[in-house]
């Protein structure tokens, strides 16, 4: 276990040369706040990291996923970096607005093209989240879990502390604090309301 932490820290003194220009815009873009907000979000699902630093190097890193949505934070000036570290190029986030720490769980071959995501939600892979005509896509609240292989189509508001269970298939809205499951989706669970921050 010891050498392995040791490769990987040799693994990241290497990497963060080559990510110098990220950990720039890191600490200079005007959305540093939301990517640090996002860096400690993945932090308290990968506690391989301590410091907010480290884990920005260690998530661009071993992470593509990550670096998705690092791009889409900084926007345009991506294309001069990602070159350096490439991205997951299974994962599309076409997103008018995405809130602070969006969590992608095993990103692979997930399509995500929605109005907006709130804060904190949690996608995981072979996700769909698009539109059904024109410009009616799907609104995801704050704190929104969508598990692996779900589909979310059309104008659908997906209410706060909601979950999308996996496999399913949404066509209409979710109330807040529901777990919907099934193809088409219908609610399984009913959470009492939670303070969450």
């Amino acid at each position: 276990m010891r050498n392995n932490r040791k490769i990987i820290n040799v693994i990241l003194i290497i990497s963060a040369i080559r990510l110098i220009p990220h950990f720039i815009l890191f600490k200079t873009h005007s959305k540093r706040n939301i990517i640090k907000y996002d860096v400690e979000c993945w932090l308290k699902h990968d506690k391989s990291m301590r410091n907010t630093q480290c884990g920005f190097i260690y998530f661009l890193t071993f992470f593509p996923e990550f670096r998705n949505l690092f791009y889409y934070r900084i926007g345009w000036v991506s294309n001069l970096i990602k070159w350096l570290c490439p991205k997951m190029n299974t994962l599309y986030l076409h997103v008018e607005d995405i809130g602070p720490g969006l969590f992608i769980q095993h990103g692979f071959a997930t399509f995500v093209r929605a109005k907006s995501i709130g804060k904190d939600c949690w996608i995981n892979q072979q996700v769909t989240i698009d539109r059904a005509k024109g410009t009616d896509a799907p609104i995801l609240g704050d704190h929104v879990m969508v598990k692996a292989g779900a589909i979310i189509m059309g104008k659908v508001h997906l209410g706060n502390n909601s979950k999308v269970g996996v496999n399913s298939v949404v066509l209409e809205d979710v109330p807040e604090n529901c777990t919907v499951f099934g193809i088409p989706a219908r609610i399984i669970y009913i959470e009492k309301q939670k303070n969450r921050n």
